[in-house]
Protein backbone atom coordinates (compact mmCIF):
# COMPACT_ATOMS: atom_id res chain seq x y z
CA UNK A 1 0.00 0.00 0.00
CA UNK A 2 1.53 3.34 -1.03
CA UNK A 3 0.43 6.75 0.24
CA UNK A 4 2.25 9.70 -1.35
CA UNK A 5 3.08 12.98 0.41
CA UNK A 6 0.24 14.68 -1.46
CA UNK A 7 -2.18 12.09 -0.08
CA UNK A 8 -0.73 11.88 3.43
CA UNK A 9 -1.80 15.38 4.45
CA UNK A 10 -5.34 14.73 3.20
CA UNK A 11 -6.42 11.75 5.26
CA UNK A 12 -9.46 11.17 3.04
CA UNK A 13 -7.16 10.61 0.05
CA UNK A 14 -5.19 7.82 1.75
CA UNK A 15 -6.54 4.32 1.48
CA UNK A 16 -8.67 3.46 4.55
CA UNK A 17 -6.50 0.48 5.46
CA UNK A 18 -3.39 2.70 5.65
CA UNK A 19 -5.16 5.43 7.62
CA UNK A 20 -6.46 2.86 10.10
CA UNK A 21 -3.06 1.17 10.56
CA UNK A 22 -1.33 4.57 10.96
CA UNK A 23 -3.56 5.31 13.98
CA UNK A 24 -2.34 2.19 15.80
CA UNK A 25 -0.48 3.08 19.00
CA UNK A 26 3.23 3.55 18.34
CA UNK A 27 2.95 3.04 14.59
CA UNK A 28 3.55 5.87 12.15
CA UNK A 29 5.23 7.06 8.99
CA UNK A 30 6.07 10.70 8.43
CA UNK A 31 8.11 13.14 6.41
CA UNK A 32 11.06 14.71 8.21
CA UNK A 33 11.69 17.21 5.41
CA UNK A 34 9.16 17.17 2.59
CA UNK A 35 10.43 20.48 1.19
CA UNK A 36 13.58 18.88 -0.23
CA UNK A 37 13.05 19.22 -3.98
CA UNK A 38 16.46 19.91 -5.47
CA UNK A 39 20.05 19.11 -4.54
CA UNK A 40 22.84 20.76 -6.51
CA UNK A 41 26.35 19.70 -5.59
CA UNK A 42 29.93 20.20 -6.72
CA UNK A 43 31.57 17.30 -8.50
CA UNK A 44 34.72 17.92 -6.43
CA UNK A 45 32.89 17.46 -3.11
CA UNK A 46 30.04 14.96 -3.65
CA UNK A 47 26.84 14.95 -1.61
CA UNK A 48 25.00 13.02 1.10
CA UNK A 49 21.19 13.09 0.88
CA UNK A 50 19.12 11.70 3.76
CA UNK A 51 15.79 10.13 2.90
CA UNK A 52 13.27 12.77 4.05
CA UNK A 53 10.97 10.16 5.65
CA UNK A 54 10.98 8.13 8.86
CA UNK A 55 8.68 6.05 10.99
CA UNK A 56 7.95 4.24 14.21
CA UNK A 57 8.78 1.43 14.41
CA UNK A 58 11.86 2.13 12.30
CA UNK A 59 11.07 2.29 8.62
CA UNK A 60 12.94 0.57 5.83
CA UNK A 61 14.19 3.37 3.57
CA UNK A 62 14.84 2.77 -0.14
CA UNK A 63 15.88 5.02 -3.03
CA UNK A 64 14.60 4.88 -6.62
CA UNK A 65 14.98 6.80 -9.85
CA UNK A 66 11.90 8.87 -10.74
CA UNK A 67 11.12 6.20 -13.34
CA UNK A 68 10.51 3.78 -10.45
CA UNK A 69 13.67 1.77 -11.13
CA UNK A 70 15.61 0.59 -8.07
CA UNK A 71 18.98 2.22 -7.75
CA UNK A 72 22.05 0.13 -7.14
CA UNK A 73 25.43 0.82 -5.65
CA UNK A 74 28.14 1.83 -8.10
CA UNK A 75 31.52 1.48 -6.34
CA UNK A 76 33.15 4.87 -5.62
CA UNK A 77 30.30 6.68 -7.44
CA UNK A 78 26.93 6.05 -5.70
CA UNK A 79 26.07 4.26 -2.46
CA UNK A 80 22.93 3.83 -0.36
CA UNK A 81 23.86 3.49 3.32
CA UNK A 82 22.02 1.17 5.72
CA UNK A 83 20.38 4.22 7.36
CA UNK A 84 18.74 5.19 4.03
CA UNK A 85 21.16 7.97 3.14
CA UNK A 86 22.05 8.31 -0.54
CA UNK A 87 25.68 9.28 -1.18
CA UNK A 88 27.16 10.46 -4.47
CA UNK A 89 30.95 10.56 -4.28
CA UNK A 90 33.22 13.23 -5.78
CA UNK A 91 34.10 12.51 -9.40
CA UNK A 92 36.12 13.88 -12.29
CA UNK A 93 34.44 15.47 -15.33
CA UNK A 94 35.34 12.38 -17.38
CA UNK A 95 33.35 10.19 -14.93
CA UNK A 96 30.15 12.25 -15.27
CA UNK A 97 27.10 10.07 -15.94
CA UNK A 98 23.79 11.92 -16.37
CA UNK A 99 21.91 8.78 -15.29
CA UNK A 100 23.56 9.16 -11.85
CA UNK A 101 24.68 12.80 -11.56
CA UNK A 102 21.77 14.64 -13.22
CA UNK A 103 18.55 12.80 -12.50
CA UNK A 104 15.40 12.72 -10.36
CA UNK A 105 15.31 10.41 -7.35
CA UNK A 106 12.76 9.60 -4.64
CA UNK A 107 12.80 7.49 -1.53
CA UNK A 108 10.21 5.38 0.23
CA UNK A 109 9.73 4.53 3.88
CA UNK A 110 7.92 1.33 4.81
CA UNK A 111 6.94 -0.25 8.12
CA UNK A 112 3.87 -1.90 9.64
CA UNK A 113 1.94 1.38 9.21
CA UNK A 114 2.32 1.14 5.42
CA UNK A 115 4.50 2.84 2.85
CA UNK A 116 5.05 6.50 1.94
CA UNK A 117 6.90 8.04 -0.99
CA UNK A 118 8.83 11.30 -1.01
CA UNK A 119 8.35 13.82 -3.78
CA UNK A 120 10.88 13.62 -6.60
CA UNK A 121 14.21 15.18 -5.67
CA UNK A 122 16.22 16.70 -8.53
CA UNK A 123 19.90 15.82 -8.07
CA UNK A 124 22.35 17.73 -10.22
CA UNK A 125 26.14 17.82 -10.20
CA UNK A 126 27.98 20.95 -11.29
CA UNK A 127 31.61 21.34 -12.24
CA UNK A 128 33.94 23.97 -10.85
CA UNK A 129 35.38 25.81 -13.77
CA UNK A 130 36.96 29.21 -14.09
CA UNK A 131 34.76 31.91 -15.54
CA UNK A 132 34.84 35.66 -16.07
CA UNK A 133 31.96 38.06 -15.64
CA UNK A 134 32.29 41.21 -17.73
CA UNK A 135 30.36 44.33 -18.64
CA UNK A 136 29.23 44.68 -22.23
CA UNK A 137 30.84 47.70 -23.91
CA UNK A 138 28.45 50.60 -24.43
CA UNK A 139 28.81 53.99 -26.05
CA UNK A 140 26.79 57.04 -25.19
CA UNK A 141 27.13 60.75 -25.54
CA UNK A 142 27.51 62.81 -22.38
CA UNK A 143 24.11 63.56 -20.87
CA UNK A 144 22.42 60.57 -22.50
CA UNK A 145 21.52 57.25 -20.93
CA UNK A 146 23.77 54.22 -21.35
CA UNK A 147 22.47 50.78 -20.38
CA UNK A 148 25.11 48.40 -19.15
CA UNK A 149 24.66 44.67 -19.14
CA UNK A 150 26.58 42.17 -17.06
CA UNK A 151 27.62 39.21 -19.23
CA UNK A 152 27.75 35.92 -17.36
CA UNK A 153 28.84 32.75 -19.22
CA UNK A 154 25.85 30.49 -19.89
CA UNK A 155 27.53 27.52 -18.19
CA UNK A 156 27.29 29.27 -14.79
CA UNK A 157 24.40 31.70 -15.37
CA UNK A 158 22.02 29.55 -13.33
CA UNK A 159 24.29 29.81 -10.26
CA UNK A 160 25.54 33.42 -10.46
CA UNK A 161 23.57 36.56 -9.75
CA UNK A 162 24.55 40.23 -9.94
CA UNK A 163 24.52 41.68 -6.44
CA UNK A 164 26.22 45.04 -7.05
CA UNK A 165 27.90 47.29 -9.61
CA UNK A 166 31.13 49.17 -9.08
CA UNK A 167 32.52 52.41 -10.46
CA UNK A 168 36.23 52.98 -9.87
CA UNK A 169 36.20 50.18 -7.21
CA UNK A 170 33.37 51.89 -5.29
CA UNK A 171 30.11 49.93 -5.02
CA UNK A 172 27.02 51.56 -6.46
CA UNK A 173 24.29 50.49 -4.06
CA UNK A 174 20.57 50.78 -4.95
CA UNK A 175 18.72 53.33 -2.86
CA UNK A 176 21.75 55.44 -1.93
CA UNK A 177 22.12 58.71 -3.76
CA UNK A 178 18.55 58.45 -5.00
CA UNK A 179 19.27 56.12 -7.92
CA UNK A 180 19.50 52.47 -8.75
CA UNK A 181 22.52 50.89 -10.40
CA UNK A 182 20.85 51.40 -13.76
CA UNK A 183 20.30 55.12 -13.22
CA UNK A 184 23.29 56.26 -11.15
CA UNK A 185 25.34 58.91 -12.96
CA UNK A 186 28.58 57.43 -14.24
Amino acid sequence: MLCTRAQAWREEACPQSLAARADDVGTSLYFVNDSLQQVTFSSTVGVVIPCPAAGSPSAVLRWYLATGDDIYDVPHIRHVHANGTLQLYPFSPSAFNSFIHDNDYFCTAENSAGKIRSPNIRVKAVFREPYTVRVEDQRSMRGNVAVFKCLIPSSVQEYVSVVSWEKDTVSIIPGRGGGTPATEPL
